[in-house]
């Protein structure tokens, strides 16, 4: 594992999709998982953070991504996990019964999960599907990092209303909260992003916690 302080995240490529939680890659030791309503921005986000466009797939029609996405960064164990979004996507009911059946399964039982992004639109967060991915957080004392994306559309003292009304609506939550605004047009917010990822995914220099970087 490399011992650097930031990681190189335009050295990200894609690796595998998963349909469950058996098919993800054993060798990945750490990962943080991008989550978001299927007009959230999550594949502009990704495409950002690591400067190729072509990464993620974006799609004028929401709820393409139904699998979970890997994407390695640099040679370490170390993956960006792109969620199925699903708050849009015309698909039959069962289809996304499977889909919320996988990514319960995903998020309660893959070990090297160590950090949730989760993505909303900045005018319209804490939806349904955010509460729910908000309260699994909760049980599970899973770090969350919240992108309110797509700041651009929105003037910067709107856009800071709407950061602290998100801020207020989690006060209580008992996990670990950090939120942002961001813009992948811009690429506004994106030191803060990849700050957050480095803390997630960089393994500490405590030796205590090296039994924790192998794959389980």
């Amino acid at each position: 594992m490399s011992d650097q302080d930031s990681l190189t995240y335009t050295k990200t490529r894609f690796v595998k999709s998963a349909a469950k939680l058996s098919q993800c890659p054993l060798e990945i030791v750490r990962e943080v998982a991008f989550a978001g309503r299927s007009n959230a921005g999550k594949s502009s986000a990704l495409n950002c953070l690591t400067g190729n466009k072509k990464l993620a797939r974006t799609s004028k029609t929401p709820g393409r991504t139904q699998l979970i996405n890997y994407f390695q960064v640099g040679d370490d164990p170390l993956a960006l996990v792109d969620l199925p979004g699903y708050g849009f996507a015309k698909v039959p009911l069962a289809v996304k019964e499977a889909w919320q059946k996988e990514l319960d399964n995903y998020l309660t039982n893959r070990q090297a999960l160590v950090g949730l992004v989760l993505l909303m639109d900045i005018r319209n967060p804490l939806k349904d599907f955010d509460q729910h991915m908000i309260r699994w957080a909760d049980r599970s004392a899973m770090p969350v990092h919240i992108l309110l994306t797509k700041a651009d559309k929105l003037s910067r003292g709107p856009a800071q209303t709407a950061l602290l009304a998100v801020k207020k609506a989690l006060k209580d939550i008992s996990t670990q909260v950090t939120i942002q605004t961001f813009s992948s047009l811009k690429g506004d917010g994106l030191d803060t992003l990849r700050k957050q990822l480095d803390q997630w995914l960089l393994p500490p220099l405590d030796a205590t916690d090296s039994d924790d970087q192998q794959p389980g």
